[in-house]
């Protein structure tokens, strides 16, 4: 099912105008790329803010429809207000049918609940939660899953162990030397013993105590000779 965002373009431009139109509830925007000039356009700030609560609305070709004019992009950035994490400016990527998409989608971890070692309490270690990746549009996925149902302590996936969607290709994967760039996604390992350093710093603090008994005890002796 297509998303649909619907926006209406604008002309005035600077941070006055883009303050303006924040108090009528919208969100100054933008559309660039392909061979077309880019376009200034706001949309509602409840609309769009609908929209972004749903994670495809992040991994889908959209359709963003500028009056009667429709247009296939991709967000590429969001920017939000540093206090109040509303929504204050938007940009959007044309996209071509024809022509490699490069973005970023995420990685859903599946399995966890199967895997037989962290049901007993062991960790598991995600190192990377989204990946850029190289794609026709229409093969656009909305994330790529992380298997670790068998994963046991010790195990690690790492970014040539992932299945991609037929037609996806990871852009770190696409240099000459592909070991270098093999990040580790995720590993399994046993809890941290949190006790066992708890009981070193107790025996510490044990064995500093007895040190300053045993040098007052020194200057009480002290302290008896001189008053003899």
């Amino acid at each position: 099912m297509s998303i649909t965002v619907n926006a209406s373009e604008r002309e005035d431009q600077g941070k006055g105008a883009s303050r303006r139109l924040r108090k009528e509830e919208k969100v100054p925007s933008i559309i660039y790329g392909g061979k077309q000039d880019p376009q200034m356009i706001t949309l509602s700030i409840h609309e769009i803010t609908h929209l972004l609560e749903d994670e495809n609305t992040f991994t889908s070709v959209l359709d963003l429809m500028v009056g009667k004019n429709k247009e296939s992009v991709v967000l590429k950035d969001i920017q939000r207000h540093p206090a109040k994490n509303t929504i204050t400016h938007v940009d959007f990527l044309r996209v071509d049918a024809k022509q490699t998409l490069v973005t970023t989608t995420p990685l859903h971890f599946v399995g966890v609940e199967e895997n037989e070692a962290l049901r007993v309490g062991n960790m598991l270690n995600q190192f990377v939660v989204s990946i850029e990746i190289s794609c026709l549009p229409k093969d656009l996925p909305h994330g790529i899953d992380v298997d670790v149902t068998n994963l046991a302590v010790g195990d690690h996936l790492a970014l040539t162990d992932l299945v991609l969607p037929e037609g996806v290709i990871i852009t770190a994967l696409q240099h000459e030397d592909v070991e270098a760039h093999n990040q580790t996604v995720c590993s399994v390992s046993e809890p941290k013993v949190v006790e066992e350093v708890e009981e070193e710093v107790i025996e510490d603090a044990e064995s500093e105590e007895g040190g300053e008994e045993s040098a007052e005890g020194s200057e009480d002796s002290n302290d008896g000779g001189e008053e003899e």
